[in-house]
């Protein structure tokens, strides 16, 4: 049996967190490994809603769920998700949960970094959560992060700290904030040591025993494919590597344990924050889509934007991140339209392309060119089977496959995890 790796295909909220717990159900080991709690997953498992921004999305049905190193870690939101996690009837404890040792920390003043710069930008602001998660990961890359290995250590953390803060108190006092109090920090760190230690594991040994024993791994990402801090339209993107490739480096399994990678994308796209978009429809069309579809983040609750299915750039998260299968969520929010329109190119001045170039303002000048596909009056909600789909709705994801040269592996019709239509079994391959 292989292993799976999700990944989202478009800008993120294309609804992994449905799929992976539809996978999870089978799978031995759920794995985190990039991103924080800047990812929101939401999971509707009976009449239950679980909202999910740290922990995998495994941990709901008590699936061994581990948090690899490419994540960077809240101490104190993970405590908070977790107690609500436990309100809701979960059973969490580390027999069920890891965290790997090497994790950086997100920490208080990496919070008050990424509003500040955020306020500062002007019309350059990214659109970030403003939860600390591009200061952490600038920290990790720069040799000056505290890890959850630290907690146990903390005697020892002076000259890490002096690393940290060095470089942390220049930047606040340029946005006229005091220095770190080093005092507080320590405080706040030995209270919370307590707790976030027990679930502290050497996770690639856990994966890599896992993977010997011959066990089902579901890797688990974050945001999309777009967003991904080399891959995605930058600088409006993400700060980790969202593309399956991150999902040896995130977890120490080795790039041989990805297995069969499922890219999730909705049948239109959204986008939350700013960044280019060339299929938006910031008119009847997108108000439509947004409202059928709930479009607001789970994490920010911020209102999405939303517009017809671009293939392009679906095609480029296919080759980017080695695609095996797409698994296509949301259908049912495209019933009733008249007809719907995809996105099969650019032209940028005289130029047409099949790509979107790298450069932020030749993305923000790329006009779209639609193929426009007839809709249909039917409904496919709840839809569990090909039989159940009208004609046109069939049409439309075959011409879907043809231009993204994937083909569609899972159709999602519903919130509800057994609204599902699957055409290849990811852990079959």
């Amino acid at each position: 049996m292989a292993n799976v790796t999700v990944i989202g295909a478009q800008w993120g909220d294309e609804g992994k967190g449905k799929i992976v717990d539809w996978l999870s159900e089978r799978a031995d080991v759920v794995a985190r490994f990039q991103g924080g709690h800047n990812a929101g997953h939401t999971l509707v498992v009976g009449d239950k809603v679980y909202k999910l921004s740290l922990l995998p999305s495994g941990i709901v049905r008590g699936t061994l769920s581990v948090i690899g190193n490419g994540v960077v870690l809240d101490p104190w939101h993970f405590r908070d998700e977790v107690a609500k996690l436990k309100g809701q009837g979960v059973e969490i404890h580390p027999d069920n949960l890891q965290i790997a040792e090497t994790c950086p920390l997100i920490l208080p003043f990496h919070r008050d970094l990424d509003g500040l710069r955020e306020d500062a930008s002007g019309a350059g602001k990214i659109g970030t959560t403003r939860r600390g998660i591009g200061p952490a990961y600038e920290d990790k890359v720069g040799r000056r992060a505290i890890r959850v290995c630290d907690l146990a250590h903390l005697d020892d953390l002076g000259p890490q700290l002096d690393r940290l803060t060095a470089h942390h108190d220049a930047l606040r006092a340029g946005f006229g904030e005091p220095p770190i109090d080093r005092d507080a920090l320590m405080a706040e760190l030995r209270d919370i040591a307590g707790f976030i230690l027990p679930f502290v594991k050497p996770v690639w040994l856990t994966l890599n025993k896992a993977k010997a024993q011959g066990k089902r791994i579901l890797f688990e990402g974050a945001q999309g494919t777009l967003l991904d801090i080399d891959h995605g339209t930058y600088p409006f993107v993400t700060s980790s590597n969202t593309v399956a490739g991150t999902a040896a480096s995130g977890t120490g399994l080795g790039p041989g344990g990805a297995g069969f990678v499922l890219g999730i994308t909705k049948a239109y796209t959204t986008r939350v924050g700013s960044g280019p978009f060339p299929s938006e429809q910031e008119n009847e069309v997108g108000q439509r889509l947004g409202e059928r579809g709930h479009e607001f983040g789970t994490v920010t609750g911020r209102k999405r934007r939303c517009g017809w299915f671009d293939a392009v750039l679906v095609r480029q998260s296919v080759a980017v991140s080695g695609v095996t299968g797409i698994a296509l969520t949301k259908l049912d929010v495209l019933d009733g339209f008249d007809e719907l329109k995809i996105c099969v190119g650019y032209q940028i001045g005289d130029t047409r392309y099949d790509y979107l170039p790298a450069h932020a303002q030749d993305q923000a000048k790329a006009q779209p060119i639609y193929e426009t596909i007839g809709g249909w009056s039917e409904t496919t909600a709840g839809a569990r089977s090909w039989a159940d789909l009208p004609a046109q709705a069939i049409k439309y994801i075959r011409r879907i496959e043809e231009l993204i040269d994937c083909p569609v592996t899972l159709v999602s019709t519903s919130p509800e995890r057994e609204d599902t239509i699957l055409v290849r079994d990811p852990f079959a391959d």
